[in-house]
């Protein structure tokens, strides 16, 4: 037999010489420059996947000082002496899940994040299998080792599979709770948020005494910011003052001001609030006396003082509940 039929391709990869024979790879390397990788150590590179136990393709490569490509090639041209019970390849959500464990793995090294493929893992028969094509005193050295990893893991598993089991209970447990609580809370939510609405609901009137400028602000900025699609002020004595109150507004809510022609109200600041909120039509009656205030054509409130006196005497804010006075206003306007 001629060298040619023996050896096909000598390569030499990181101190690592890769002779490829026939379908096999023969991984030989000075004993100086070799790892010794323990029993131990070797357990930490061991997964349960699928509910087998099984190493990386790149963990086993490590272990023989290979590069994992060879490795996969060896499987790829034997492909008949792997089954999926000696060897796989993971989907994507046990890869991502398998990169969560990453961090307790002492040979933590390895760009795993780089990889153009899923990896394949193999199982303690898979990796007999391949140690025999992996013709070497690497291979069977570290064999050992690794049946040792996977007889002592093993071992571990069934003399602690009562606190396995008790643990995976605990966090169904927590899960199913956690998902009670999600419920709890978002029904909390529509409790909190109907409370809300009831205490709105529930004003109908306030009177203010001298000196409450601030609450009486507050109560007005509390009703603007109720309003969806309009809002209608009859109030004959504005000024400046009531742009602010309704900078609260919401967005793309439309404001109608009804005012005598006497009201102290520039049209310049109209402009100007209608550029940043928009939008404010000003018009002018002299057909009303007091002051309201109408929400979305469906609340009514009438205010005793001028919005730009709130606070300074005494006055009422009260709401009407009959809704057909708001029909009759419009009417009037």
């Amino acid at each position: 037999m001629t060298n040619k039929n023996i050896c096909s391709i000598i390569k030499t990869i990181k101190g690592v010489i890769i002779i490829e024979q026939d379908s096999n790879l023969i991984v030989t390397k000075n004993e100086s420059n070799m790892i010794n990788y323990t029993t131990e150590n070797i357990k930490h590179l061991i997964y349960t996947i699928r509910g087998k136990q099984v190493m990386l393709d790149s963990d086993v490569a490590m272990l023989y000082h290979c590069e994992t490509k060879y490795v996969n090639r060896v499987v790829k041209r034997n492909i008949e002496r792997f089954p999926e019970e000696f060897c796989f390849q993971l989907n994507v959500e046990e890869f991502q899940n398998l990169r969560c464990q990453f961090v307790t793995s002492s040979f933590e090294k390895q760009n795993y994040g780089g990889r153009r493929y899923m990896p394949y893992v193999f199982t303690e028969q898979g990796i007999a299998m391949l140690s025999g094509l992996l013709k070497s005193e690497i291979a069977v050295k570290v064999s050992i080792s690794i049946m040792k990893a996977f007889i002592e893991m093993q071992k571990f598993i069934l003399s602690n599979g009562q606190i396995f089991n008790r643990l995976s209970n605990i966090e169904c447990k927590l899960i199913e709770q956690d998902r009670k609580l999600s419920n709890h809370e978002r029904n909390f939510e529509k409790i909190f948020d109907e409370l809300q609405k009831d205490k709105k609901e529930e004003f109908n009137q306030k009177i203010f005494f001298d000196g409450q400028i601030f609450d009486a602000y507050i109560l007005i900025n509390d009703i603007v910011k109720t309003a969806q699609n309009k809002i209608l002020i009859i109030d004959n004595y504005i000024d400046h003052s009531i742009l602010k109150m309704l900078s609260k507004k919401n967005k793309d809510v439309e404001v109608v001001i009804l005012t005598s022609s006497n009201s102290n109200i520039r049209k310049i600041d109209i402009q100007k609030f209608n550029k940043q909120y928009p939008s404010l039509k000003l018009s002018y009656t002299n057909k009303f006396h007091d002051r309201f205030m109408i929400i979305d054509n469906k609340e009514l409130y009438h205010i005793g003082a001028s919005l730009k006196d709130l606070g300074k005497k005494c006055f009422a804010i009260s709401k009407i509940e009959d809704i057909e006075y708001i029909k009759r206003i419009e009417d009037v306007i």
